[in-house]
């Protein structure tokens, strides 16, 4: 298949799959290459991003996904008569981002982090879908352990975890950090 061909045989599967697709799903299905299927889905990226259009093609770690420009959000809440999402509360935002830095964590290691029951925010986390049940420890009674989900990854707008902005020195910088989470969601998908 020609050049042109593969990248609009990689833009139909990211638009059909409608959630994020690994790149090697891709490559496989087309008989390629992962490389040129990652390269194929930035040249992708380039030129959606180029032509400032309405849609563009986000990488979320190992896969991609297409979404529509956040500045269009409101005309498309309108159309689609989706209501706003409320923002996260305090404890929903300290929560997530325990889990976030420290993943994967049992509910029993952040409500020791915060000194409070955790379980009505762990629940309304993971029903927003920004967090999710990862497994269960070895251990007595078996404790469910919690991570964060692609959706998280898209609310804030980052690739991978890698770019969550570093841990402070010192413990009084905890409240900096935690303003940094929600600011930087800004940019992605509102939560």
């Amino acid at each position: 298949m020609k050049e042109e061909k593969l990248k609009s045989a990689v833009e139909a599967i990211i638009f059909a799959c409608g959630t994020p697709v690994e790149a090697e799903r891709i490559a496989q299905s087309l008989e390629i290459s992962t490389e040129k299927t990652v390269g194929l889905c930035e040249q992708l990226r380039s030129e959606y991003e180029k032509r400032h259009s309405g849609i563009r093609i986000v990488r979320l770690g190992e896969c991609y996904q297409m979404c529509t420009e956040e500045e269009y959000a409101d005309p498309i809440r309108t159309v689609m008569d989706i209501r706003r999402n409320t923002p996260l509360s305090q404890a929903a935002s300290e929560v997530l981002a325990v889990i976030a830095y420290n993943q994967p964590v049992t509910k029993a290691f952040v409500e020791q982090v915060r000194g409070v029951d955790c379980s009505g925010v762990v629940a309304s986390l993971i029903a927003r879908q920004l967090i999710e049940e990862k497994g269960r420890l070895e251990l007595p009674g078996r404790p469910l352990i919690y991570g964060t989900t692609e959706h998280f990854l898209r609310c804030f707008n980052i690739s991978s975890l890698d770019e969550l902005p570093p841990l402070p020195a010192d413990e009084e910088s905890t409240e900096e950090v935690n303003t940094e989470i929600i600011e930087e969601s800004d940019g992605g998908e509102k939560i």
